[in-house]
């Protein structure tokens, strides 16, 4: 792929996305939704964030194939700790990376 239409793609992506979320802004913005479905939406960032971070985690960066090493179990568990503690998803993000670069470096 030449880099003009990687850059056409990849605008046309950012553009999508744009348009998708100002459309839910725009239909549901002057709307209050029922309690059981903002309870629901509120967990929306964390449970992706699980997701991602258990997939690269597995996948070893993308790859295939479990390649999980023992800092990155580490920073899981110090990652898991901080949120059962806080329940605060910046705090577990910082946590988790602080974590895993110290680890790392050593």
């Amino acid at each position: 792929m030449s880099h003009g239409a990687a850059a056409l793609v990849l605008a046309v992506c950012a553009l999508g996305t744009y348009l998708f979320r100002g459309s839910v802004i725009l239909l549901f913005g002057d709307r209050t939704f029922p309690p059981t479905i903002e309870r629901a939406l509120q967990n929306v960032g964390p449970a992706v964030l699980a997701a991602l971070t258990v997939n690269l985690a597995v996948s070893g960066g993308g790859g295939s194939g479990v390649t999980i090493v023992g800092a990155e179990i580490a920073a899981l568990a110090v990652a898991c700790g901080v949120a059962v503690w806080r329940k605060n998803l910046l705090w577990t993000l910082a946590a988790g990376m602080v974590a895993l670069w110290i680890l790392t470096a050593l």
